[in-house]
């Protein structure tokens, strides 16, 4: 008996995949947010009781290392940054929607 079984059969998932971009405990929340407005990182702060700093840094970064959040520098006076979803992530939205309304 080897364990190659499970192997092959996340790379031939595309579900397990999609469930792997969004694991974690804030993202599906963040990606919710941003459907809604661009998102910064301290309103995040603010806006997800129970959240610290780094869970949130950590998230952000994978959510734009996959595709699903796109940072963007805003150059004007005070300087901040704004992410925003992309059109992958927007993609993503339904599935996660359909996810909510089964609990």
């Amino acid at each position: 008996m080897t364990t190659n079984n499970s192997n092959e059969n996340e790379a031939t998932c595309p579900a397990q995949a999609m469930l792997k971009l969004v694991a974690g405990k804030w993202k599906p929340e963040i990606l919710r947010l941003a459907v809604e407005q661009p998102l910064r990182f301290s309103s995040l702060l603010r806006t997800l009781k129970g959240s610290n700093k780094q869970a949130i840094a950590a998230a952000l970064k994978e959510l734009e290392e996959t595709g699903l959040l796109e940072k963007v520098v805003i150059k004007q006076k005070p300087l901040h940054i704004e992410y925003y979803l992309t059109k992958q992530g927007h993609a993503l939205i339904p599935v996660l929607q359909q996810l909510e309304n089964i609990g």
